[in-house]
């Protein structure tokens, strides 16, 4: 846990400070290499400032389908924190649901395993999709799951994955300014 040159602590990011909670509003907490699930729409995710990632989708859930372990929710999940750094105004978007008893909390997380601690048992095991404005007009989007891309192409990218994305896509390049944010500056290259 110490680096052998200096003696620091070493470990993961979050031991040091530099949680990734911090910059995409989610982190690593939970992995099951099995069955992936699905994500459902937050109560949050209807509000008009986000309500636009969902443009063009009537479903609930959300991949519910993909080739990676047949869900968009699936091997390694990232969590909402604000105790390790998510932004206060993050909005948890969706959150997935129905994980087996596999899936369990990392070992940053859990330092040994206890009854009670598999997804199929505990409410921590999910993913959660998160939105927050920067400043100077800027904007994240955390999928927070490693199978999510997964989805993107079921249906020939015909489904509700897909279009999220575009939507998200879409409304990152263009030059209005993004939901919640104050400004959109233009940035040149050189």
């Amino acid at each position: 846990m110490h680096l052998s040159l200096t003696g620091e602590f070493g470990t993961i990011w979050k031991h040091r400070g530099r949680a990734p909670q911090k910059i995409g509003g989610t982190g690593y907490a939970v992995q099951g290499f099995e069955v992936s699930s699905y994500f459902r729409r937050t109560e949050d995710s209807h509000d008009p400032s986000v309500s636009w990632i969902f443009e063009g989708i009537e479903d609930e859930k959300i991949g519910d389908f993909g080739l990676v372990g047949g869900g968009a929710a699936g091997l390694e999940l990232d969590i909402y924190d604000n105790e390790l750094g998510t932004p206060p105004h993050a909005v948890i978007i969706a959150s997935s649901e129905d994980h087996s008893s596999v899936y369990m909390p990392v070992a940053e997380e859990l330092y040994f395993n206890v009854p009670g601690m598999a997804g199929d048992e505990n409410p921590r095991v999910r993913a959660e999709m998160v939105y927050y404005p920067t400043p100077n007009g800027g904007a994240v989007f955390s999928t927070s799951s490693i199978s999510y891309c997964g989805s993107l192409s079921h249906n020939n990218y015909d489904n509700n994955i897909s279009k999220l994305t575009e939507n998200v896509l879409k409304k990152f390049i263009s030059d209005e300014p993004l939901p919640g944010s104050t400004k959109r500056e233009k940035i040149g290259m050189v």
